[in-house]
């Protein structure tokens, strides 16, 4: 009932905070979000799935193949033009790996041509990739991959980030703040120093859900309860279900 409640109220927020807001209630609407797949498509899959959601009966499963053309994602061109804030409840089959795979990617105007935003993992924790010069968030070190967290299998997870445009990056998992996912302007981040070795401020012009990996990691993830709004949304219902 909470959750219902909670998804009503969301529902009835004005556009100007609630750009964006997706529960697949009515099925899969490809006009409004399409799939992407940069450069080639090999092996990847996307469907509407009604045996798994965080709400309701149907969430978006993301079936990745292994190797950069076994990606695919699904996604929208609707973010605000200033500050960015986006909440997906995400489900994944298999742990993340000492490989480096994305989840989430965003078309990067700071970058440059056809670059990307990458939000995946590598060394078994989450983290950000900047396709440009392929720098981290966190550093790699044994102290930037303590300062991230993994991603928790088989159970929805409430994943949020927000981008701002003086540069600020802020991610959060099921309410909690992770510090080395974290970076601010005039703030210096001692597990940041590739992030921090440019002045980048991200200006994405997009945000898509799905599966990349850069070497032979396969995994299915779904998707459920998106918001991509200008001021941040937070969970609803508090702790992710199962």
């Amino acid at each position: 009932m909470y959750r219902q409640t909670a998804l009503l109220a969301l529902a009835l927020l004005p556009f100007s905070l609630a750009q964006v807001s997706e529960s697949f209630e009515s099925g899969w609407d490809q006009t409004a979000w399409p799939t992407y797949a940069p450069d080639c498509n090999q092996g990847g899959k996307i469907s509407l799935d009604s045996s798994t959601a965080y709400s309701g009966k149907n969430s978006m499963r993301v079936d990745g193949g292994g190797g950069y053309c076994g990606h695919i994602f699904f996604g929208t061109t609707k973010v605000p033009s200033g500050d960015v804030y986006v909440r997906a409840y995400v489900k994944a089959s298999k742990a993340l790996t000492d490989s480096h795979v994305s989840f989430i990617i965003m078309p990067d105007s700071a970058q440059d041509n056809k670059k990307h935003l990458r939000i995946g993992g590598q060394s078994k924790i989450l983290m950000y990739n900047r396709e440009s010069d392929d720098a981290t968030l966190p550093d790699l070190s044994p102290q930037g991959i303590a300062t991230s967290t993994a991603l928790r299998t088989g159970t929805w997870q409430c994943f949020e980030y927000h981008l701002g445009t003086d540069g600020t990056v802020e991610t959060w998992l099921n309410g909690t703040a992770i510090a080395g996912l974290t970076i601010k302007a005039g703030v210096t981040n001692n597990n940041a120093a590739q992030w921090q070795r440019s002045t980048y401020k991200p200006k994405i012009t997009g945000a898509y859900f799905g599966w990349e990996s850069y070497g032979g990691d396969t995994n299915t993830f779904w998707y459920d309860d998106i918001v991509v709004s200008s001021s941040r949304v937070g969970c609803s219902g508090g702790s992710p279900a199962s």
